[in-house]
């Protein structure tokens, strides 16, 4: 693999979650669909409640009540990136509504374009399009391929993992997934290498990954061959009865400074402690449980967008958290995201970092 390029004119350049941000990719509610009930997902949401919801409406549209306020949610978002000068950039619209089969699965519809950090990991100017482990995203990458191609013409590499089969064999047959306090466990097997980029979370040369049931241990090593040795790939040990990507989790913020989830993350890396980061314990989430929310936890709170080292978008209604940033020398940038979290995820789910202005680093 060829070398990062360290000049800071390419049209792709991002090394870590926290240089200046010039350009992003935010998702688009526009034709979102309720994903459909497949096998993967009892592994990967929490509570009988929503299999119900999900096995009843899945692949109809999202009630057009919580798509406006998930739309205004967006926009609010996508106002307070341009506002601060950030170029900001949208998929095409899509039409999930189609089924699809292969020679491995057949699945009644696609999903949605909400979520551009599950699909596309970017890493200094490289665009990976990540395998992905739910059947009804396979082709989720199509909402983006127009900006990929822009991207590399612009100078950009872009390639994509190994295109899953997705059959029998990826998933343990007759899973459970573990209650709380049983040691964790997933539905992958080992059969083809997945993850899905938001399993990824980038530290300069270091690259953080955690084991979820959308990544397991044939698609870590993958990355870590992949990226070469220009960067050390550290597998992070996580604990959740249903865990699925890494950015409410465990979150570099800044130089010496990690945002940890106190639920799921036991075990700091050492590399973090020998080398004097903060390590910032995230407040409990003041999300009411009246809140619906299909797709993710309350924790979602922690799944901010860094602007600089300092500025960082959170969700107004947080303020706990909010007056925890401040209190860590931050300085938060309210927006209301509750609407969008409740189909979606966080502000990392909603956006893909294009471009950050700065170098390859080493922060250990």
């Amino acid at each position: 693999m060829n070398g990062p390029k360290k000049d800071n004119t390419h049209v792709v350049n991002t090394y870590n979650e926290w240089d200046p941000l010039e350009e992003i990719i935010v998702g688009t509610v526009e034709g979102a669909l309720i994903p459909p009930w497949d096998v993967i997902m009892e592994a990967s949401l929490h509570g009988k409640e929503l299999w119900d919801f999900y096995k009843k409406h899945g692949g109809t549209p999202w009630p057009p009540e919580m798509i406006e306020a998930a739309g205004k949610n967006v926009d609010e978002f996508v106002n307070i990136l341009e506002a601060e000068g950030v170029t900001v950039r949208r998929p095409v619209p899509c039409d999930f509504t189609k089924s699809y089969n292969t020679p491995d699965f057949e699945i009644k519809s696609g999903c949605y374009a909400l979520m551009p950090r599950d699909v596309l990991l970017v890493i200094g100017d490289m665009i990976i399009e990540a395998p992905m482990a739910w059947r009804s995203r396979y082709h989720e990458h199509h909402a983006f391929k127009d900006l990929c191609k822009e991207y590399f013409h612009g100078g950009a590499q872009w390639i994509s993992a190994p295109r899953p089969q997705l059959g029998s064999k990826t998933y343990v047959e007759g899973y459970e997934a573990p209650r709380e306090g049983e040691p964790m466990r997933t539905i992958l097997t080992e059969f083809e290498p997945l993850f899905d980029a938001a399993d990824v979370i980038k530290c300069g040369r270091d690259v953080f990954i955690a084991r979820s049931s959308c990544c397991n241990g044939f698609g870590i090593e993958w990355l870590r061959r992949q990226l070469g040795t220009e960067y050390r790939v550290h597998e992070v040990e996580v604990y959740d009865t249903h865990p699925m990507h890494i950015d409410a989790t465990f979150y570099p913020l800044a130089p010496g400074k990690l945002l940890i989830n106190p639920e799921r993350v036991y075990n700091v890396p050492e590399i973090f402690k020998k080398n004097g980061w903060d390590i910032l314990t995230c407040p409990t989430p003041v999300m009411p449980k009246s809140q619906p929310m299909y797709n993710c936890s309350s924790w979602i709170s922690m799944n901010v967008v860094m602007l600089d080292e300092e500025r960082v978008i959170v969700s107004r209604e947080e303020h706990t958290l909010i007056n925890a940033f401040k209190e860590w020398g931050f300085k938060p940038i309210p927006c209301n995201f509750y609407d969008f979290e409740a189909i979606g995820g966080g502000f990392h789910c909603a956006s893909v970092d294009i471009r950050r202005r700065g170098e390859l680093n080493s922060y250990f």
